[in-house]
């Protein structure tokens, strides 16, 4: 149990990690609140699948290879960046500890990374635009990734450092978290436990970035949408943009094995952050400056080959 409160809203939740047992084994909100968040992205893309030429029935049939892919990719992006960790004392990798997912350690990149390779697979087997694909694929990435941050405040993690905006979140383990790791000397971790400081909610703020980042890209897809690939590169950009100042806001980042850039070490998914915001935005504003004829558009080319073979 945690009991984690917002003392400049008035605000108090008594948390438990454990949703519920079956069979003597817990079943975590974490979990319970991705798989909620993932079927939410799977239903809503088949609704709006047809809108970029995609098949319906082929969102679900995807799902069936990158879910597992991304299963994998989550764990192996955290251990790559976090090797240390699961080292024996004699140098050996830990390999029951690598694969024990109980104990946390996943990195939303290594998911991100792996849906777009295996993507790109799919849509050279299925005959489909990868581009138009991806434009549909990123609504199911925001609404995934806006509900899934909610796991971390059940799990009272991905918080960001001292603060004291009057959104500040306390609770007695992130006092203990912040005092043992270096960020508040004693005077400071007491004046989180009496909640005089707290630290960033930085779960809200990638899950409220996300939630606005998914307005913007469903109208771009219902409105605004000159070319496939656009809702892809505006949520590599968006998401992007965020991510860099919030994960600079953390206190529980990867870092890049060790490397500083004029002194400072380089976290892993700020560097990332940046790079796609960076690529991403300079590729939109070249397309921007170029003209698109909407025939070319994937949903449009596929309506008029149906037509063609109907006649």
């Amino acid at each position: 149990m945690n009991v984690v409160s917002f003392p400049g809203l008035g605000l108090e939740f008594t948390l438990n990690r454990v949703a519920v047992e079956i069979l003597g084994r817990p079943i975590y909100w974490y979990g319970v609140i991705i798989a909620c968040g993932m079927l939410l992205a799977v239903y809503l893309c088949t609704r709006w699948a047809p809108r970029f030429g995609v098949p319906s029935d082929s969102v679900t049939d995807l799902m069936l290879f990158a879910v597992p892919a991304a299963l994998v990719a989550i764990r192996v992006y955290y251990v790559v960046f976090n090797l240390d960790l699961y080292r024996r004392a004699d140098g050996s990798l830990d390999w029951a500890a690598i694969f024990r997912y109980s104990d946390g350690g996943l990195a939303i990149y290594g998911a991100i990374i792996s849906s777009a390779i295996v993507l790109l697979l799919f849509c050279r087997r299925k005959k489909l635009s990868f581009l138009a694909y991806a434009d549909l694929g990123v609504h199911g990435l925001f609404i995934g990734q806006l509900i899934g941050r909610w796991g971390n405040f059940m799990n009272v993690e991905a918080y960001g450092g001292v603060t004291a905006l009057p959104w500040r979140m306390c609770s007695e383990s992130i006092a203990g978290e912040l005092l043992a790791q270096g960020y508040v000397d004693q005077q400071g971790y007491q004046a989180v436990l009496d909640g005089t400081l707290g630290v960033h909610p930085t779960f809200f703020y990638e899950s409220a970035w996300n939630f606005i980042g998914l307005l913007l890209v469903y109208w771009m897809g219902r409105k605004w949408r000159r070319y496939d690939g656009q809702c892809f590169l505006f949520y590599l950009a968006w998401y992007g943009l965020g991510r860099a100042w919030i994960e600079g806001l953390r206190t529980d980042s990867l870092y890049f094995f060790g490397l500083e850039l004029f002194g400072i070490p380089i976290r892993v998914s700020q560097m990332v952050a940046v790079l796609c915001f960076l690529a991403a935005g300079a590729v939109m504003v070249y397309q921007h400056t170029r003209p698109h004829d909407p025939a070319d558009l994937f949903v449009n080319r596929r309506k008029e080959s149906q037509t063609e073979e109907e006649r």
